[in-house]
């Protein structure tokens, strides 16, 4: 099976590609954009990266954020990407709605698996923020030769930057430490309460599934599992027995074995699919969480902000889906 995600999803593996990503030809602006909340004290700053330690001598003023998520990161601590990836195809400015106004002037949209490097240069960075990407050093060696360049974590291959990893560093290089580390509290926060008032949700079982064109999957060791993990609910252990696929985060499942997907909360949603591919399946139908009203399928808005992962986009998704699970979990 092969899940493709640019809309809804990161899925790059030999059994879980990506696949569908836009490019974008960026023009030339000169334009200095600067981070408002940063201090020059902060200044220089090493941050550890698989490529090696990424040191940073002073703010950055012209900022290209490649990563996912990594704009809108940028944007929440004051800084004012010149070009950034637009991975779930917002358009616009490539953010969210739970990000927008936030730019003074949009940036110019470069491509995402395969960006122009031509165009990157162009914008003239000093600092290329890739955190929550590849991993691949073809990649991270053409960037780095345009401007320093702060890549994935050591282990974050194949989009495995962890939210606190991607937090900590972009607010590190942007010379904001003690912000990042407050935001995370702030989500933390925000989680343990929606998780206090509802006891109920304690020791439930959770599986998060999705469908493509290509097939069925579900994710485990994953940020969308982490979401419910966080509110009290433990991954379906039936999905722990299944091969892991080579990204490390996923399994596959046939559409005769959907009834492994059964949980105590059976989360889908669709990967550049219609909606109704998952909801008027017969096997998904099947499955007792199904029939008796325990699953929930989301697209749209809440799948994007559920799939990005950032701060602000997970309190969006957290405020949409609350409503959702307490119908769905009586």
């Amino acid at each position: 099976m092969r899940l493709r995600a640019i809309s809804a999803a990161i899925l790059a593996t030999t059994a879980l590609s990506l696949a569908g990503c836009s490019s974008s030809d960026s023009g030339n602006s000169n334009e200095t954009s600067t981070p408002t909340a940063a201090s020059g004290d902060a200044y220089p700053v090493s941050i550890d990266t698989k490529f090696g330690s990424v040191e940073i001598t002073e703010q950055p003023q012209r900022i290209v954020a490649l990563g996912w998520g990594d704009a809108e990161l940028a944007l929440a601590f004051g800084a004012q990407p010149v070009g950034a990836s637009d991975w779930l195809e917002f358009g616009g400015e490539g953010v969210g709605p739970w990000a927008e106004g936030l730019y003074d002037e949009a940036p110019e949209i470069i491509g995402t698996l395969d960006p122009s490097y031509e165009a990157i240069a162009e914008l003239e960075p000093d600092l290329i923020l890739d955190v929550r990407s590849s991993g691949d050093q073809e990649r991270y060696d053409r960037l780095s030769s345009i401007a320093t360049t702060v890549g994935v974590p050591e282990g974050g291959d194949s989009w495995l930057a962890t939210r606190d990893q991607q937090v900590e560093m972009i607010s590190s290089a942007l010379g904001q430490p003690e912000e990042g580390q407050a935001l995370l509290d702030d989500l933390a926060q925000t989680f343990t309460d929606a998780k206090e008032a509802h006891p109920e949700w304690e020791g439930k079982t959770i599986t998060v599934a999705t469908r493509t064109s290509e097939g069925w999957g579900a994710y485990v060791n994953d940020g969308r599992v982490d979401f419910f993990e966080n509110l009290g609910f433990e991954q379906n252990p039936t999905l722990l027995d299944l091969p892991v696929n080579d990204n490390g985060w996923s399994v596959s499942v046939s559409g005769e074995e959907l009834e492994l997907l059964d949980a105590d909360l059976l989360v889908g949603f669709p990967i550049y699919i219609d909606k109704t591919e998952i909801t008027e399946d017969a096997g998904w139908q099947m499955i007792p969480a199904v029939e008796d009203g325990r699953s929930i399928v989301i697209d749209g808005d809440l799948s994007t902000a559920f799939s990005l992962g950032t701060p602000a986009s997970l309190e969006y998704a957290l405020d949409e889906f609350t409503p959702l699970i307490e119908d769905a979990v009586q």
